[in-house]
């Protein structure tokens, strides 16, 4: 990458409100920073185009077997780490589907290692093992992190679809979609933490529930692919059952036991009175769309 010039930066340039940061009253502090919120939800809306295509190149991407490889430093690597993990018991993904590059390694989602993010080989080390069908997505609030370049390049050369997020509308790293949100400067000089990091989750919930939602991971608002690996979550399985089939929670119990925990089946074996293999295979031709099955 090329020689950066910091103070240019948009997160590390200073607040000109917050100048007298620490001589504002408790309440006058929390104001201020709900205002400048208000300012993140309004910088995500306005990149709606670009993630809309960002949506469309993960789902295109899963369709085909892909895998979706989200990589980052600091925050913005912990929130690909965390977006990554609940990926399985949300949408019933294979761990190896969304995975998470966090520069630093694991040790690093605990404690900071700030200096892993100036590794650009590192990165590119990160992304070793992308295929053409895959698709790399780029997390970095400043956009000048070498461990995210690095990862994107090789990315790029293998073929695989890339995608960067920053708020950094300046950034010199290149991907096939970019998502540059105008966040502003941070409250605190420089800790992107706060508002980059707000604007990051927003558009990673976009990401990860859009694709999932056109890839049928969703009937209506019901989490049908639900994994029931805890109490929770298996209450949570029987309620989307009884809603989606229009019966009891004690029938919506009886059937997910007979569909071995899996909502889908259990929601069309009620619905069409069918076998649990019968309702197996009637999944398998709609491509795992509990609506087009039920059709």
């Amino acid at each position: 990458m090329p020689a950066v010039r910091y103070d240019r930066v948009p997160t590390e340039t200073r607040h000109a409100r917050t100048t007298q940061l620490d001589q504002l009253s408790t309440p006058q502090l929390l104001r201020l920073m709900s205002a400048e919120d208000l300012r993140v939800v309004q910088a995500v809306r306005r990149q709606h185009g670009a993630i809309t295509r960002a949506v469309r190149l993960i789902a295109q991407a899963l369709r085909r077997g892909g895998r979706l490889l989200l990589v980052g430093a600091g925050t913005s690597g912990r929130l690909g780490v965390l977006e990554a993990a609940e990926c399985p018991p949300t949408f019933h993904t294979d761990p190896t589907t969304v995975q998470a590059a966090m520069a630093g390694g694991r040790g690093a989602v605990f404690a900071a290692r700030e200096g892993a993010e100036d590794d650009q080989a590192a990165g590119a080390r990160a992304a070793r093992r992308v295929r053409r069908r895959d698709v790399v997505v780029g997390l970095t609030a400043s956009g000048v992190t070498p461990f995210v370049a690095g990862a994107l390049v090789r990315a790029a050369r293998r073929g695989a679809g890339t995608i960067l997020v920053t708020c950094n509308p300046r950034t010199p790293v290149q991907a096939r979609v970019r998502i540059t949100l105008s966040t502003g400067p941070e409250l605190l000089t420089g800790s992107t933490r706060l508002k980059a990091a707000t604007a990051t989750k927003l558009v990673l919930n976009m990401l990860t529930l859009g694709a999932m939602v056109r890839l049928g991971k969703t009937y209506g608002n019901l989490m049908v692919d639900v994994r029931p690996t805890s109490r929770k979550l298996q209450a949570r399985a029987r309620r989307i059952v009884a809603q989606a089939a229009h019966v009891t929670p004690g029938e919506a119990a009886r059937w997910l036991r007979a569909a071995d925990g899996r909502v889908k089946v259990a929601v069309l074996m009620a619905r069409r009175g069918c076998s649990r293999r019968e309702a197996q295979r009637r999944l398998g031709r709609a491509r795992g769309w509990l609506r087009r099955a039920l059709q």
